[in-house]
Protein backbone atom coordinates (compact mmCIF):
# COMPACT_ATOMS: atom_id res chain seq x y z
CA UNK A 1 0.00 0.00 0.00
CA UNK A 2 1.27 3.24 -1.19
CA UNK A 3 1.32 6.17 1.32
CA UNK A 4 0.51 9.88 -0.22
CA UNK A 5 0.37 13.31 1.77
CA UNK A 6 -2.69 15.31 0.41
CA UNK A 7 -2.98 19.33 2.02
CA UNK A 8 -5.35 19.22 4.44
CA UNK A 9 -8.17 22.04 4.47
CA UNK A 10 -7.47 23.60 8.04
CA UNK A 11 -3.23 22.81 7.19
CA UNK A 12 -0.86 20.13 7.66
CA UNK A 13 -1.25 17.11 5.62
CA UNK A 14 -3.26 13.83 5.45
CA UNK A 15 -1.75 10.65 5.02
CA UNK A 16 -3.96 8.62 2.42
CA UNK A 17 -3.54 4.70 2.10
CA UNK A 18 -3.66 3.58 -1.47
CA UNK A 19 -4.02 0.36 -2.03
CA UNK A 20 -2.93 -1.36 -5.43
CA UNK A 21 -5.12 -1.97 -8.35
CA UNK A 22 -5.81 -5.79 -7.72
CA UNK A 23 -6.21 -4.77 -3.61
CA UNK A 24 -8.63 -1.98 -4.68
CA UNK A 25 -10.85 -4.76 -7.18
CA UNK A 26 -11.15 -7.31 -4.06
CA UNK A 27 -11.90 -4.22 -1.42
CA UNK A 28 -14.85 -3.64 -3.52
CA UNK A 29 -15.80 -6.86 -4.37
CA UNK A 30 -15.72 -7.48 -0.10
CA UNK A 31 -17.64 -4.21 -0.06
CA UNK A 32 -20.82 -5.02 -2.12
CA UNK A 33 -20.85 -8.64 -0.55
CA UNK A 34 -20.98 -7.03 3.18
CA UNK A 35 -22.97 -3.69 2.69
CA UNK A 36 -26.46 -5.10 2.13
CA UNK A 37 -25.80 -7.16 5.51
CA UNK A 38 -24.30 -3.98 7.44
CA UNK A 39 -26.07 -0.87 6.23
CA UNK A 40 -29.25 -1.90 7.43
CA UNK A 41 -28.40 -2.44 11.73
CA UNK A 42 -26.61 1.75 10.80
CA UNK A 43 -29.50 3.65 12.52
CA UNK A 44 -31.00 6.56 10.50
CA UNK A 45 -29.11 9.59 11.35
CA UNK A 46 -25.74 8.28 10.44
CA UNK A 47 -25.49 9.53 6.92
CA UNK A 48 -21.61 9.15 6.12
CA UNK A 49 -21.05 6.72 3.15
CA UNK A 50 -23.78 5.14 2.73
CA UNK A 51 -26.31 4.11 0.12
CA UNK A 52 -29.59 6.34 -0.27
CA UNK A 53 -28.14 8.82 2.38
CA UNK A 54 -26.75 11.99 1.25
CA UNK A 55 -25.16 15.20 2.92
CA UNK A 56 -28.00 17.67 1.82
CA UNK A 57 -30.25 15.56 3.85
CA UNK A 58 -27.99 15.52 6.75
CA UNK A 59 -28.18 19.22 6.46
CA UNK A 60 -32.00 19.09 6.57
CA UNK A 61 -32.43 17.29 9.47
CA UNK A 62 -29.76 19.48 11.42
CA UNK A 63 -31.79 22.42 10.14
CA UNK A 64 -34.99 21.74 11.45
CA UNK A 65 -33.72 20.22 14.96
CA UNK A 66 -32.05 23.56 15.17
CA UNK A 67 -34.87 25.26 15.42
CA UNK A 68 -36.25 22.77 18.67
CA UNK A 69 -33.24 22.59 20.13
CA UNK A 70 -31.02 25.60 21.78
CA UNK A 71 -27.64 24.21 21.81
CA UNK A 72 -25.66 21.90 19.40
CA UNK A 73 -22.37 20.04 20.82
CA UNK A 74 -20.44 20.13 17.67
CA UNK A 75 -17.82 17.18 17.94
CA UNK A 76 -14.84 16.25 15.59
CA UNK A 77 -13.05 12.93 16.68
CA UNK A 78 -9.33 13.24 15.97
CA UNK A 79 -7.58 11.51 13.12
CA UNK A 80 -10.28 8.37 13.57
CA UNK A 81 -8.96 6.40 9.94
CA UNK A 82 -5.38 6.63 11.79
CA UNK A 83 -6.93 5.44 15.17
CA UNK A 84 -9.47 3.02 15.05
CA UNK A 85 -8.41 -0.21 17.35
CA UNK A 86 -8.21 -3.01 15.37
CA UNK A 87 -9.03 -5.42 18.01
CA UNK A 88 -12.19 -3.69 18.83
CA UNK A 89 -13.33 -3.29 14.77
CA UNK A 90 -12.74 -7.44 14.53
CA UNK A 91 -14.75 -7.81 17.17
CA UNK A 92 -17.31 -5.79 15.21
CA UNK A 93 -16.63 -7.57 11.83
CA UNK A 94 -16.71 -10.92 12.91
CA UNK A 95 -20.09 -10.63 14.63
CA UNK A 96 -21.44 -9.29 11.40
CA UNK A 97 -19.48 -10.94 8.23
CA UNK A 98 -20.19 -14.36 7.99
CA UNK A 99 -17.48 -15.63 5.34
CA UNK A 100 -14.89 -16.61 6.48
CA UNK A 101 -12.74 -15.27 3.28
CA UNK A 102 -13.57 -11.82 3.72
CA UNK A 103 -12.81 -11.71 7.14
CA UNK A 104 -9.36 -12.97 6.47
CA UNK A 105 -8.93 -10.31 3.63
CA UNK A 106 -10.68 -7.41 5.80
CA UNK A 107 -7.60 -8.39 8.74
CA UNK A 108 -5.06 -8.49 5.69
CA UNK A 109 -5.87 -5.13 4.67
CA UNK A 110 -6.33 -3.50 7.94
CA UNK A 111 -2.60 -4.47 9.17
CA UNK A 112 -1.03 -4.06 5.44
CA UNK A 113 1.99 -1.71 5.73
CA UNK A 114 2.94 1.33 3.98
CA UNK A 115 5.18 2.57 2.13
CA UNK A 116 6.04 6.17 2.04
CA UNK A 117 9.85 7.54 0.51
CA UNK A 118 11.32 3.98 0.63
CA UNK A 119 10.52 3.91 3.75
CA UNK A 120 8.01 0.63 5.39
CA UNK A 121 5.78 1.38 8.00
CA UNK A 122 4.24 -1.06 10.23
CA UNK A 123 0.76 -0.33 10.74
CA UNK A 124 -0.97 -1.48 14.28
CA UNK A 125 -4.35 0.75 14.49
CA UNK A 126 -6.21 2.22 11.58
CA UNK A 127 -8.15 1.54 8.45
CA UNK A 128 -6.28 3.65 5.64
CA UNK A 129 -8.19 6.74 4.22
CA UNK A 130 -8.08 5.94 0.38
CA UNK A 131 -9.09 2.41 0.65
CA UNK A 132 -12.71 1.34 -0.60
CA UNK A 133 -13.76 -0.47 2.27
CA UNK A 134 -12.11 1.75 5.13
CA UNK A 135 -15.77 4.24 4.88
CA UNK A 136 -17.72 0.96 6.15
CA UNK A 137 -15.51 -0.56 8.36
CA UNK A 138 -15.34 3.01 10.17
CA UNK A 139 -19.14 3.61 9.67
CA UNK A 140 -19.22 -0.03 11.66
CA UNK A 141 -16.86 1.01 14.45
CA UNK A 142 -18.89 4.41 15.30
CA UNK A 143 -21.71 2.45 14.99
CA UNK A 144 -20.77 1.04 18.01
CA UNK A 145 -18.57 3.17 19.61
CA UNK A 146 -21.48 6.18 19.24
CA UNK A 147 -24.10 5.60 17.80
CA UNK A 148 -25.65 2.79 20.03
CA UNK A 149 -24.04 4.63 22.81
CA UNK A 150 -26.11 7.92 22.26
CA UNK A 151 -29.37 5.58 21.75
CA UNK A 152 -28.61 3.85 25.14
CA UNK A 153 -27.52 6.82 26.92
CA UNK A 154 -29.22 9.82 25.71
CA UNK A 155 -32.04 8.36 23.87
CA UNK A 156 -33.71 12.01 24.44
CA UNK A 157 -31.42 13.74 22.53
CA UNK A 158 -31.29 13.86 18.81
CA UNK A 159 -27.78 13.76 16.82
CA UNK A 160 -26.66 13.36 13.98
CA UNK A 161 -23.13 11.54 12.05
CA UNK A 162 -21.31 11.88 8.75
CA UNK A 163 -18.55 9.97 9.21
CA UNK A 164 -16.09 11.16 11.90
CA UNK A 165 -18.03 14.61 11.69
CA UNK A 166 -21.11 14.77 14.28
CA UNK A 167 -23.37 16.65 15.97
CA UNK A 168 -25.87 16.66 19.23
CA UNK A 169 -28.40 18.38 19.94
CA UNK A 170 -29.23 19.65 23.82
CA UNK A 171 -31.74 21.88 25.64
CA UNK A 172 -28.88 23.88 28.01
CA UNK A 173 -25.45 24.80 27.83
CA UNK A 174 -25.10 21.98 31.22
CA UNK A 175 -26.95 19.16 29.84
CA UNK A 176 -23.67 20.42 26.02
CA UNK A 177 -21.83 20.48 29.06
CA UNK A 178 -22.39 17.30 30.59
CA UNK A 179 -22.73 15.51 27.92
CA UNK A 180 -18.99 16.61 26.23
CA UNK A 181 -17.44 15.00 29.45
CA UNK A 182 -19.47 11.90 28.94
CA UNK A 183 -18.43 11.76 25.05
CA UNK A 184 -15.06 12.36 25.88
CA UNK A 185 -15.02 9.07 28.40
CA UNK A 186 -16.66 7.11 26.17
CA UNK A 187 -13.97 7.65 23.00
CA UNK A 188 -11.27 6.97 24.96
CA UNK A 189 -12.93 3.74 26.01
CA UNK A 190 -12.70 3.06 22.83
CA UNK A 191 -9.24 4.21 22.06
CA UNK A 192 -10.19 7.54 20.20
CA UNK A 193 -10.60 11.25 21.33
CA UNK A 194 -12.47 14.44 20.47
CA UNK A 195 -10.24 17.27 18.34
CA UNK A 196 -9.98 19.87 20.42
CA UNK A 197 -10.25 22.68 18.74
CA UNK A 198 -13.08 21.11 16.49
CA UNK A 199 -15.42 20.24 19.14
CA UNK A 200 -17.41 23.41 20.69
CA UNK A 201 -20.68 23.89 22.55
CA UNK A 202 -23.00 26.49 20.26
CA UNK A 203 -25.99 28.78 21.00
CA UNK A 204 -28.58 28.47 18.10
CA UNK A 205 -29.44 32.37 18.30
CA UNK A 206 -31.99 33.87 16.38
CA UNK A 207 -35.18 36.35 16.66
CA UNK A 208 -36.53 34.44 20.28
CA UNK A 209 -33.52 33.47 21.38
CA UNK A 210 -31.23 36.68 22.20
CA UNK A 211 -28.98 35.42 24.67
CA UNK A 212 -25.26 36.33 24.36
CA UNK A 213 -22.70 33.83 24.20
CA UNK A 214 -19.17 33.47 22.37
CA UNK A 215 -20.30 30.82 20.16
CA UNK A 216 -23.41 31.05 17.71
CA UNK A 217 -22.29 29.65 14.97
CA UNK A 218 -20.79 25.99 13.16
CA UNK A 219 -20.00 24.89 10.02
CA UNK A 220 -20.71 21.14 8.84
CA UNK A 221 -20.92 19.46 5.22
CA UNK A 222 -19.78 22.80 3.79
CA UNK A 223 -22.81 24.56 5.07
CA UNK A 224 -22.26 27.13 8.05
CA UNK A 225 -25.26 27.59 10.62
CA UNK A 226 -25.37 31.03 12.07
CA UNK A 227 -28.29 33.71 12.75
CA UNK A 228 -29.19 34.99 9.27
CA UNK A 229 -31.86 37.20 8.50
CA UNK A 230 -34.63 35.44 5.94
CA UNK A 231 -37.65 36.69 4.12
CA UNK A 232 -41.16 34.83 5.92
CA UNK A 233 -42.82 32.85 3.41
CA UNK A 234 -46.19 33.78 4.34
CA UNK A 235 -45.78 37.42 5.30
CA UNK A 236 -42.82 38.15 3.30
CA UNK A 237 -41.34 40.11 6.64
CA UNK A 238 -37.89 40.04 7.39
CA UNK A 239 -36.83 38.34 10.18
CA UNK A 240 -33.93 36.44 12.28
CA UNK A 241 -33.17 32.63 12.06
CA UNK A 242 -30.79 29.89 12.75
CA UNK A 243 -30.16 28.45 9.40
CA UNK A 244 -27.64 27.43 7.13
CA UNK A 245 -26.39 28.49 3.68
CA UNK A 246 -22.88 27.90 1.92
CA UNK A 247 -19.93 28.67 4.30
CA UNK A 248 -17.03 31.18 4.09
CA UNK A 249 -14.63 28.36 3.85
CA UNK A 250 -16.19 26.77 0.72
CA UNK A 251 -16.87 29.95 -0.80
CA UNK A 252 -13.04 30.02 -0.33
CA UNK A 253 -12.58 26.43 -1.54
CA UNK A 254 -14.31 27.53 -4.76
CA UNK A 255 -12.99 30.50 -5.70
CA UNK A 256 -9.81 28.54 -5.35
CA UNK A 257 -10.73 25.94 -7.90
CA UNK A 258 -11.79 28.48 -10.23
CA UNK A 259 -8.30 30.33 -9.99
CA UNK A 260 -6.85 26.64 -10.95
CA UNK A 261 -8.66 26.24 -14.27
CA UNK A 262 -6.51 29.45 -14.93
CA UNK A 263 -9.31 30.87 -16.98
CA UNK A 264 -8.01 34.79 -17.48
CA UNK A 265 -4.88 34.54 -19.05
CA UNK A 266 -5.33 31.84 -21.86
CA UNK A 267 -6.50 33.96 -25.00
CA UNK A 268 -6.61 31.61 -27.21
CA UNK A 269 -9.92 30.45 -25.42
CA UNK A 270 -13.51 30.60 -26.37
CA UNK A 271 -16.38 31.39 -24.17
CA UNK A 272 -17.66 27.84 -25.53
CA UNK A 273 -14.27 26.71 -23.94
CA UNK A 274 -14.16 28.07 -20.78
CA UNK A 275 -18.00 27.21 -20.39
CA UNK A 276 -16.68 23.24 -21.04
CA UNK A 277 -14.16 23.65 -17.98
CA UNK A 278 -16.56 25.85 -15.51
CA UNK A 279 -20.12 24.10 -16.24
CA UNK A 280 -19.32 21.31 -14.31
CA UNK A 281 -18.21 22.44 -10.89
CA UNK A 282 -20.77 25.14 -11.49
CA UNK A 283 -23.74 22.46 -11.34
CA UNK A 284 -22.17 20.22 -8.55
CA UNK A 285 -21.65 23.39 -6.65
CA UNK A 286 -25.21 25.08 -7.16
CA UNK A 287 -27.18 21.44 -6.90
CA UNK A 288 -25.37 21.20 -3.69
CA UNK A 289 -25.20 25.09 -1.56
CA UNK A 290 -28.06 25.89 -3.72
CA UNK A 291 -30.94 23.71 -1.78
CA UNK A 292 -30.64 25.93 1.25
CA UNK A 293 -30.38 29.89 0.97
CA UNK A 294 -29.01 30.04 -2.61
CA UNK A 295 -29.08 33.77 -2.64
CA UNK A 296 -25.59 33.25 -0.74
CA UNK A 297 -23.64 32.09 -3.88
CA UNK A 298 -23.78 35.31 -5.22
CA UNK A 299 -20.08 36.02 -4.12
CA UNK A 300 -19.39 32.74 -6.12
CA UNK A 301 -21.37 33.74 -8.94
CA UNK A 302 -20.00 37.21 -8.44
CA UNK A 303 -16.29 36.15 -8.80
CA UNK A 304 -17.04 33.84 -12.03
CA UNK A 305 -18.12 37.12 -14.24
CA UNK A 306 -15.24 38.50 -12.73
CA UNK A 307 -13.33 36.19 -14.14
CA UNK A 308 -14.91 36.06 -17.29
CA UNK A 309 -14.38 40.26 -17.31
CA UNK A 310 -10.82 39.80 -16.74
CA UNK A 311 -10.99 36.65 -19.45
CA UNK A 312 -12.53 39.61 -21.98
CA UNK A 313 -10.68 42.33 -21.69
CA UNK A 314 -7.46 40.10 -22.66
CA UNK A 315 -9.07 38.51 -25.18
CA UNK A 316 -10.71 41.32 -27.49
CA UNK A 317 -8.61 45.19 -28.09
CA UNK A 318 -11.68 47.12 -27.79
CA UNK A 319 -12.25 45.98 -24.45
CA UNK A 320 -8.54 46.67 -23.05
CA UNK A 321 -8.82 49.08 -20.24
CA UNK A 322 -12.27 49.10 -21.37
CA UNK A 323 -13.38 47.87 -17.84
CA UNK A 324 -17.79 49.35 -18.62
CA UNK A 325 -17.56 48.57 -21.97
CA UNK A 326 -16.83 44.50 -21.38
CA UNK A 327 -19.32 44.23 -18.95
CA UNK A 328 -22.17 45.48 -21.12
CA UNK A 329 -21.08 42.82 -23.28
CA UNK A 330 -20.96 40.10 -21.24
CA UNK A 331 -24.07 41.23 -19.43
CA UNK A 332 -25.76 41.36 -23.75
CA UNK A 333 -24.72 37.67 -23.51
CA UNK A 334 -26.02 36.53 -20.55
CA UNK A 335 -29.51 37.65 -22.09
CA UNK A 336 -29.09 36.29 -25.17
CA UNK A 337 -27.10 33.36 -24.72
CA UNK A 338 -28.38 32.24 -21.34
CA UNK A 339 -27.62 28.50 -22.18
CA UNK A 340 -23.50 29.14 -22.36
CA UNK A 341 -23.03 28.84 -18.49
CA UNK A 342 -25.53 27.04 -15.98
CA UNK A 343 -25.73 29.99 -13.68
CA UNK A 344 -27.15 32.12 -16.74
CA UNK A 345 -29.67 29.33 -17.68
CA UNK A 346 -31.36 29.16 -14.36
CA UNK A 347 -31.35 32.99 -14.00
CA UNK A 348 -28.38 33.53 -11.47
CA UNK A 349 -26.87 35.89 -13.40
CA UNK A 350 -24.78 37.63 -11.39
CA UNK A 351 -23.20 40.98 -11.63
CA UNK A 352 -20.16 41.78 -13.80
CA UNK A 353 -18.73 44.79 -11.65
Amino acid sequence: MLAVSIPKKSGGQRILGVPTVSDRIAQMVVKQLIEPDLDPIFLPDSYGYRPRKSALDAVGATRERCWKYDWVLEFDIKGLFDNIDHGLLLRAVRKHVKYKWALLYIERWLTAPMEQGGNRIERTRGTPQGGVISPILSNLFLHYTFDLWMRRAHPDLPWCRYADDGLVHCRTAQEAEALKAELQVRLAECRLELHPTKTKIVYCKDGKRKGMYPNVGFDFLGYGFRPRLVRSSRNGELFCSFTPAVSSSALKAMRAAIRDLNIRQPTQLSLADIARKLNPLLSGWIEYYGRYAPSALSPMLRYVNLTLLRWAMRKFKRFKAHKIRASHFLQRLARDKMSLFVHWRIGMTGTFA
